[in-house]
C-alpha cells in the first residue's frame, strides 16, 4: 500500500510540474523535494510517472522550470557526495536524483537550443563542484562539471557504493573529498590485489549511478553522423580528465569488475534461474561505459586535453595484468558456445557486441596487449567464439554491425605475422558451428568460414574484400590445408570468375586478384606441406585456363550480362554437406526486432596500408608494381556502361598473376596423368602421396615479396565505430527504454 501512496504522491508532483505556468523558485524546497524526498520509486517507474509528452510540454512552455528541475537535482548529488550520504534517507535522495535525471537528460539533448544549458554556469557553484569557503576565487563552475564530478564521488561512497573500511557503524559517515579511492577500487584485478566482498546492494547503486553516467556522455547520440567533426564528447572529456580525481581507481574498477566476472559461477546448474546476477547488471553498465570513454581518435584535437583512460589503458604492461584482461575478455566470449548436457542449465550473457569493441580498442591503444595476445595460442581462443559469433550473426539483418566488427578485429590481428603462424595449430575443438565437418587446423576453421561470403545476405557484401585480405594476409604462413578448406577456396575462385560476376562491377576482379595472391604465396612459400591445395588446382585447372583466355570483346560483356547470376557455389565435394554436431543454421531476425543503422564502410584500399615482408620478417611501406590500382568506375545505365568496363578490363586482365600457377600445372599436371595412366590409380590418396613428396624447386618463377594489408584507422572508419557502438548501446538498454522515441540523429531505428 505505501509503495502505491508513493507512487500516487510522486505522479502528483510531475503533474504539478507540468501544470505550473508560472516559474517555481528554486528556493522553494518543499515543492522540489516532492522529486526525492518523500518517495522510493525504481527507475521503471520514473519512466512510466514521467511522460515523455510531459518532458517535452515542460521544456517548450516552462523552460524555467525544467532547468530548475535539473539544477536542483544536481545540487541534491553534490550534496550527497558531500555527506557522504550517512543516512538510509539520504542514500534514497541520491537514489531518486539519478533516476530522475537518467529520464529527464536525454530530452535536454534531442533539442538544439538546450543542449548547452549543461555547460552554462550556475550561480554560487565554486570551481571545486560544491561552494569552498577557503577559496575567495572561486570560479562558477558548469552544471555538467558539477553532475559529473558528484557521480564520480557518490561511485567511491562507503555503504552505499563501496566496502567501509571502518569498523565503526555506518551512522558516521566517512568524508568522501579525505578517502584514497584507490583503496576502494570495486575488484581484484589490473594494479588491485584484494577481491572486496560481493554485495548486491553495492552492485544494484553502481548500475544506476553507472547509467546515469552513460545517459550523460549520450549527447553524441543527438549529433548526425560526420566524419569531419574533430570536437571531442564534452561529457567524456571532462570525465576523463586530471579534473576528476577518481579517473584511475574508476577505470581500474570498471576493467577489473568486467574482467574478474565469472557467468558460470560454482558451476551450479540453473544458478541463473534460482538467483538474480546483479553482477551482470553491473558488468554490462561497466563495459558499455569503458567504450564510450575510450572512444579516441589520434590527434583529433591536439588542443583538447588528454583522455586518462585511454592513457592508462595504453600503459598497461605487467604480464599478468595483460593475462588477466585476455583471459577476461576470452572467458566472457566463450561463454554462449559452452556446451552442457542439461539444456539452458549455464547462464548465456548478450553482451558480446561490447566485448568486442572493448577487445578492439585494447589491441589498438596498447600494442602490447596485441604481441601478448599473439605470441601465444591464446589468440585462439578469441578466434573461435569470434567466428562462432559471426556465423551465429550472419543470416540476421539486425546484427549487421556484429558482422563488420568481427571482421575488423580478424583483419587487426591478420596484419600480424604471429596470427598466421598461430593459426597452424591443430583445431580440436567441437564449437556447434553450421560448417562442414573438417580435421585439421585453426587455419582451415578460418578458410571454410568464408562460407558467409556466399551464404550470407547482400549487406555483407562490403566485407567480402575485408574477408579475403584475412586469408591473403596469413596465406604465406599456412603449413598444412586440410582438402575441404583447400576446396572452398576453389569454389570461391569459381564463383568470382565468371564473366557474369566479373562484368557485374568494376571493382569484381579484385576478388580474384586476391584468391590468385593467396594461391601463389601457398606455392611459393608453403608448396611442401599445401599437397591437398595443388590437388585440388589441379582437378581445377579448367578455371585457371578459362581465366587466362578470358575474352573482353564488346559482345563477350553483353552476353555475359545478360546471363542471370547462380546462387551460390556448386557443392563437388560430398563432405562438404556435413554440419558439426549440435550446430543450427543461422536465422534471421524475428519480424518485430529492431536494428540500428550503420554508416557505409570504407574501402579496403582507404582501411589498409600495404606493407611488404623482407626477408628478416621486418615491415616496409610498398606499392607492388603489377597490382592494379582500385578503380573509381561508376557503372552507367546507359549503352557507354560497356564501353567502360571495355578499358577497365582490359587494364586488369593483363596483369592477372597467373604464371606460378599455370607454371606449377604445366609442370605437375603431365606428371599427375602418366600416373594415373601407368598405374591405373582412380584413387585420389595415391595422388596427393606423389604430390607430397614431389618438388617445384627451381622450376617456379622467383618467389614474389610477400605483401600484408595492415588495418590503417580513418576518419571513416572511426564514424563507423562511433555510431556502431552508439547502436548497440542504444539497443541494449530497453529497461528502462532510456533513448526510446526520442529523437536520435547519429544513426536511425528501424523494425525489421
Amino acid at each position: 500500500m505505501g509503495n502505491a501512496d508513493t507512487k500516487l504522491h510522486f505522479r502528483k508532483a510531475v503533474i504539478q510540474l507540468t501544470t505550473k505556468t508560472q516559474p517555481v523558485e528554486a528556493t522553494d524546497n518543499a515543492f522540489w523535494d516532492q522529486f526525492w524526498a518523500d518517495s522510493s520509486t525504481t527507475v521503471q517507474d520514473v519512466f512510466a510517472l514521467v511522460p515523455a509528452a510531459e518532458i517535452r510540454a515542460v521544456r517548450e512552455e516552462s523552460p524555467s522550470n525544467l532547468a530548475t528541475l535539473c539544477y536542483k537535482a544536481v545540487e541534491r548529488l553534490v550534496q550527497g557526495a558531500d555527506s557522504g550520504c550517512p543516512s538510509e534517507k539520504e542514500r534514497q535522495i541520491i537514489l531518486n536524483c539519478t533516476r530522475l535525471l537518467t529520464r529527464i537528460l536525454p530530452y535536454i539533448f534531442e533539442d538544439a537550443d538546450w543542449r548547452g544549458f549543461f555547460w552554462s554556469t550556475v550561480p554560487g557553484a565554486g570551481r571545486a563542484g560544491r561552494l569552498d569557503e577557503d577559496d575567495g576565487e572561486a570560479e562558477e563552475r558548469p552544471l555538467a562539471e558539477s553532475l559529473l564530478l558528484a557521480i564520480a564521488d557518490l561511485l567511491f561512497c562507503p555503504h552505499f557504493t563501496a566496502q567501509s573500511h571502518k569498523k565503526n557503524s555506518s551512522d558516521t559517515a566517512e568524508d568522501i573529498r579525505s578517502i584514497d579511492s584507490c583503496e576502494y577500487i570495486w575488484e581484484a584485478g589490473v594494479g588491485f590485489a584484494q577481491s572486496p566482498p560481493l554485495n548486491y546492494i553495492h552492485d544494484l547503486n553502481r548500475t544506476e549511478l553507472l547509467k546515469l553516467l552513460l545517459t550523460c556522455f549520450s549527447e553524441a547520440m543527438y549529433l548526425p553522423p560526420s566524419s569531419e567533426r574533430k570536437n571531442l564528447n564534452p561529457w567524456v572529456s571532462f570525465f576523463c580528465s586530471t579534473e576528476n580525481r577518481h579517473a584511475l581507481p574508476l577505470f581500474t574498477s570498471l576493467l577489473n569488475v568486467v574482467c574478474a566476472y565469472d557467468p558460470v559461477g560454482y558451476g551450479v546448474p540453473y544458478n541463473h534461474l534460482l538467483f538474480s546476477d546483479h553482477r551482470e547488471q553491473l558488468v554490462e553498465q561497466a563495459v558499455q561505459i569503458l567504450i564510450v570513454t575510450l572512444e579516441h581518435e589520434a590527434g583529433s584535437a591536439p588542443a583538447g586535453p588528454d583522455n586518462l583512460f585511454v592513457n592508462y589503458l595504453s600503459r598497461i604492461h605487467r604480464e599478468e595484468d595483460l593475462s588477466f584482461i585476455l583471459k577476461g575478455l576470452a572467458r566472457l566470449l566463450n561463454n554462449p558456445l559452452v556446451q552442457t548436457y542439461l539444456p539452458r542449465s549455464t547462464k548465456k550473457i548478450q553482451f558480446q557486441q561490447e566485448l568486442l569493441i572493448l577487445f578492439w580498442k585494447f589491441c589498438d591503444f596498447n600494442k602490447k596487449f596485441l604481441f601478448f595476445v599473439l605470441k601465444s595460442s591464446d589468440v585462439l581462443d578469441m578466434l573461435v567464439p569470434i567466428l562462432f559469433n559471426l556465423n551465429d550473426a550472419r543470416a540476421d539483418q539486425s546484427r549487421v554491425g556484429l558482422m563488420h566488427i568481427g571482421v575488423f578485429i580478424l583483419l587487426l590481428l591478420s596484419g600480424e605475422r604471429n596470427f598466421g603462424v598461430r593459426l597452424n595449430k591443430p583445431y580440436t575443438l567441437r564449437v556447434p558451428m553450421d560448417i562442414p565437418v573438417f580435421t585439421g587446423t585453426h587455419a582451415d576453421l578460418l578458410v571454410i568460414f568464408h562460407k558467409i561470403i556466399t551464404s550470407g545476405h547482400q549487406r555483407l557484401q562490403p566485407l567480402f574484400d575485408c574477408l579475403l585480405t584475412i586469408i591473403v594476409n596469413i596465406s604465406p604462413y599456412l603449413k598444412s590445408l586440410s582438402m575441404v578448406a583447400a576446396n572452398k577456396l576453389l569454389h570461391l575462385l569459381e564463383a568470382f570468375s565468371t564473366p557474369w560476376f566479373l562484368f557485374s562491377l568494376p571493382q569484381n576482379h579484385h576478388l580474384v586478384f586476391f584468391l590468385l595472391e593467396v594461391f601463389n604465396n601457398i606455392i611459393q612459400y608453403q608448396f611442401d606441406g599445401n599437397c591437398n591445395l595443388v590437388y585440388a588446382i589441379i582437378r581445377k585447372r579448367n578455371v585457371f585456363h578459362q581465366l587466362a583466355n578470358l575474352t573482353s570483346d564488346t559482345a563477350s560483356i553483353q552476353k555475359a550480362l545478360q546471363k542471370k547470376k547462380k546462387s551460390g557455389i556448386s557443392r563437388t565435394s560430398s563432405v562438404e554437406t556435413m554440419s558439426m554436431e549440435g550446430s543450427r543454421p543461422a536465422v534471421p531476425a524475428e519480424p518485430g526486432t529492431l536494428k540500428a543503422s550503420l554508416e557505409a564502410t570504407p574501402g579496403i584500399d582507404k582501411i589498409t596500408e600495404k606493407s611488404r615482408v623482407s626477408e628478416d620478417g621486418t615491415l616496409s611501406n610498398s606499392e607492388r608494381d603489377h597490382e592494379v590500382p582500385f578503380t573509381a568506375v561508376v557503372p552507367s545505365l546507359f549503352g557507354c556502361r560497356v564501353c567502360r568496363l571495355l578499358s577497365t578490363v582490359s587494364s586488369w586482365k593483363a596483369k592477372l598473376p597467373l604464371q606460378t600457377i599455370m607454371r606449377l600445372l604445366q609442370v605437375l599436371v603431365p606428371q599427375v596423368e602418366k600416373i594415373c595412366i601407368d598405374k591405373g590409380l582412380t584413387d585420389e590418396s595415391e595422388i596427393l602421396k606423389f604430390l607430397q613428396h614431389g618438388t617445384l624447386v627451381g622450376l617456379l618463377p622467383v618467389p614474389h615479396p610477400i605483401l600484408i594489408r595492415k588495418y590503417q584507422a580513418n576518419a571513416g572508419t572511426a564514424m563507423w565505430f562511433r555510431t556502431y557502438m552508439w547502436g548497440v548501446i542504444y539497443l541494449r538498454n530497453l529497461d528502462p527504454p532510456i533513448w526510446y522515441d526520442t529523437d536520435i540523429r547519429l544513426f536511425e531505428i528501424q523494425r525489421i
